[in-house]
């Protein structure tokens, strides 16, 4: 089939080096414009174009799908279907209509389950045991579109998001490749979604990713793993903000902390929760690099009896 691949951060890439592997044509590529990154805001190109770019594909980079002049580029290119992953855009009902096949996208939940922008953050905030990746039809909706495919993927007990969006990335690209194939030979057919389980993923803000530490341990231990790497969970200390990154839950019963107070030792940072201790792992200062959590402890001399105001 002739393909417009539209997606934009490095986990679509997999996806796009998958399909460009295969007996499909991808004429075209549509990611957003370049933007902004890094301490200097530079413009930076999405990972989608670089991998296009380097095997010579046209690259389509309007500032809005609604916009005419791109769906009159994309009517001209003749596309049989436009596979989908984490575009970033909604895509307009005029433009859904251009591909024979539609549009469709490959979502990194087992679908009506967490609808949105932040699947597998959600996911490991909820504390699931087993999510995956679906690919359906976009329509109108949310992530309601009929589904063609899915496939599974265990979660394991020290996964941040990076970590599983990786693998999610990985084996999805076969998942979405063998939907173009079952979509090509008439095979696939796809089936319309359960009303009965839907869950919804809105994007994570940085204000979701505060750790309040009235919370148990473990709640604690999934809201810093599913704002790994970003949004980035933090916490406040003397009137500053300090990024963490993933904790360990505590299994030792000697050291008792009230909720968000620090205990110290020469090797560890333990923090109280509402139900046992927390280990830090890497801890960030506001404005300065991540390190050790014992690094930083020294350095900023805890007092015995300070506290996280993570409720304040």
């Amino acid at each position: 089939m002739r393909l417009v691949f539209a997606g934009t951060p490095e986990p679509a890439v997999p996806s796009l080096v998958a399909l460009l592997e295969s007996a499909h044509d991808v004429v075209a590529v549509l990611t957003r414009p370049d933007a902004p990154a890094g301490r200097g805001r530079r413009l930076h190109a999405a990972p989608v174009r670089e991998v296009a770019e380097q095997h010579g594909i046209p690259v389509l980079t309007p500032a809005s799908p609604k916009d005419p002049g791109f769906q009159a580029a994309l009517r001209e290119l003749g596309p049989d279907a436009c596979p989908v992953v984490g575009y970033g855009a909604l895509i307009p009902s005029s433009a859904l209509a251009i591909p024979r096949h539609g549009w469709v996208n490959l979502h990194f939940s087992l679908l009506p389950a967490w609808r949105g922008a932040a699947p597998v953050q959600r996911a490991l905030i909820a504390g699931d045991e087993v999510t995956g990746a679906s690919t359906f039809r976009i329509e109108a909706g949310l992530d309601t579109g009929p589904v063609f495919g899915t496939m599974t993927e265990t979660v394991l007990p020290g996964d941040t998001a990076g970590d599983l969006l990786d693998r999610l990335a990985e084996r999805g690209s076969g998942l979405l490749l063998a939907t173009m194939d079952g979509i090509a030979d008439g095979s696939l057919i796809p089936v319309p979604q359960s009303g009965d389980g839907v869950s919804l993923a809105p994007k994570l803000e940085v204000a979701d990713a505060r750790v309040h530490w009235t919370v148990p341990a473990y709640a604690v231990d999934r809201l810093v793993r599913g704002c790994t790497p970003a949004p980035g969970a933090w916490t406040i200390l003397r009137g500053d903000r300090v990024k963490l990154g993933p904790v360990r839950l505590d299994s030792g019963l000697g050291l008792a902390l009230a909720p968000g107070e620090l205990g110290v030792s020469k090797a560890s940072v333990r923090v109280g929760t509402a139900s046992g201790v927390v280990v830090l792992g890497e801890v960030q200062p506001h404005g300065k690099r991540s390190m050790a959590a014992a690094d930083w402890a020294r350095g900023v001399r805890i007092e015995p009896g300070e506290r996280f105001d993570g409720d304040a």
